[in-house]
């Protein structure tokens, strides 16, 4: 992969994750949050060793998660790295939007508000499909099985996160929540 390309994915992580940590300064307390360790190896754990799979290639030499899944053309390349943009915007656009409602980890908040404006509006967690557009877009930069694996692992992850995080809203919202899950889905428009 050419060395441009590989330094604008790393720009955006670098941007992403810098608003991330910056907006999270003004978050409303939480009222319920779900344990630390939980936390930690469904969501936490898995989200480093995905990030670790896209690290460097020489890490992972000759071994079958080094091996080629595709090759890299510029045009390849040029779309992997738009898509990884467009996931960055959804994804921070999707964070704007939700505010002080907003946490790292499945919790409810002090009077939790209901997003369903902006991309709310077509799907329920956009966030995560904005990650998961960056993870993708970095994978077929790399070209490696690495790169797969580590798109899996994240994709498990967010699911399992919004399966808890669904559930509680429902006991929160109710039927308002429910009302809103049967015209929206939960990761892409009109698929699942």
């Amino acid at each position: 992969m050419a060395p441009f390309f590989e330094l604008a994915i790393r720009v955006l992580w670098c941007v992403v994750l810098g608003y991330w940590l910056w907006a999270a300064r003004t978050v409303k307390g939480a009222q319920r949050k779900e344990p630390a360790f939980k936390r930690l190896y469904a969501y936490w754990l898995p989200l480093i060793v995905a990030a670790l799979l896209l690290g460097p290639g020489p890490w992972f030499g000759h071994s079958l998660l080094g091996a080629s899944l595709m090759s890299t053309t510029i045009f390849s390349a040029i779309g992997a790295v738009a898509l990884a943009i467009f996931g960055a915007i959804l994804a921070i656009y999707s964070r704007v939007l939700l505010g002080r409602n907003w946490s790292a980890t499945v919790q409810l908040k002090e009077s939790h508000e209901l997003i369903t404006g902006g991309p709310y509006r077509w799907i329920r967690h956009p966030i995560y499909t904005g990650f998961l557009m960056i993870f993708l877009g970095h994978a077929l930069l790399i070209g490696e099985w690495r790169g797969l694996l580590a798109v899996a692992i994240v994709f498990a992850s967010f699911w399992r996160k919004l399966r808890l995080e669904e559930s509680w809203l429902i006991e929160h919202f109710g039927e308002r929540y429910r009302a809103y899950q049967s015209c929206t889905k939960a990761l892409l428009p009109g698929l699942f």
